[in-house]
Parts: C-alpha cells; structure tokens; sequence
C-alpha cells in the first residue's frame, strides 16, 4: 500500500483473531493457511477471509522475507533529512526510488520535507549514494546521520500483543 494512504483505514481496527494470526505469521511467515488455522483452532475458511480481508484493507502487505543488509554488504545505515523544491515531492521521490540503496522515503513535518533510510557497504560508498541523492533534480539541500547501532529495530509485535485480550468485533 503506498505511503499516502497510511491511516485511510483506522476505522476499521485489528481485532483479537487478526492480531493472533498476524502475529503467528509474524513469527513463522512461511505458515500455509490450513497450519494457522489448525494453531488458532479456526476453521481455514476463517483463515483465508482474514487474510483476504486484511490484504484488501491494506494491513497485510506481503510476506517478503527478513533479511540482514550487512550480510549482504551493507553494513552501513544513513538517515537523510532531505529539503525538496515545493510541490516537487512525487518527482523527487520518483528519483529517489531509482537509487537501489534508498531503503524508505518518508515525507515530513518540520524542517526536512523528506527523511530517507539508505545503506552502502562503506563510508566512500555512502558519499556515492548521498552525491547520487543530491543530483536528483529538485533536491535542495541534504543532512545526513549514520546509525552506529539499532537498539529497537523496525518492529510491529507491541502493537498486534496490545490487542490480545480486546474482544472481537
């Protein structure tokens, strides 16, 4: 679902059932529907119209796999506030977008107008990708942030546990 739509459908929350199911897929992505269905002691036609359910409404994204950038190569995370031209945000982050290490763009309040997650495999290689960043057309000014570590990494876990126990709608 594309960013812009964050928060379109909060009228509609996750109940008891979806948080224990989205919880096991959590923990065991790899999961068929009759196996959840057999540990959540429902039927699998239950399963199913949650999972549809969930993906229409935009909660359930995809099942993509975790992986470990630096395993990969990328041991070095950045964050970028980046200033932007006005009314250029859909060209900009088109741009961005094309740059393989650019991991998430979000738009923003405050002084930036855009914050950026990047990688690159060294510090010579984050001056390539922020040199790359700045040469989008549109890009103003950049400030950027290595991350020494991640001691709270992107989580939704908290969230999903919150709605144990609230009775199903």
């Amino acid at each position: 679902m594309p960013s812009d739509q964050q928060g379109e459908h909060s009228d509609q929350p996750v109940d008891e059932l979806d948080a224990k199911l989205l919880l096991l897929l959590t923990d065991e992505p790899r999961l068929g529907v009759l196996e959840c269905s057999r540990r959540l002691g429902v039927a699998r036609g239950t399963v199913q119209a949650r999972l549809d359910r969930l993906t229409d409404r935009g909660v359930l994204t995809g099942f993509p796999p975790a992986l470990d950038l630096g395993a990969m190569g990328y041991g070095l995370t950045a964050f970028a506030t980046v200033e932007i031209a006005q009314g250029r945000r859909a060209e900009v982050c088109e741009g961005l977008a094309a740059i393989s290490e650019v991991c998430e763009v979000h738009a923003t309040t405050g002084q930036g107008d855009l914050f950026v997650r990047m990688v690159a495999r060294s510090n010579a290689d984050l001056q390539r990708v922020v040199d790359h960043i700045v040469d989008v057309p549109h890009v103003r000014r950049l400030s950027t942030s290595i991350a020494l570590s991640t001691p709270v990494p992107p989580r939704v876990r908290p969230l999903l546990e919150r709605v144990k126990g609230r009775p199903p709608k």
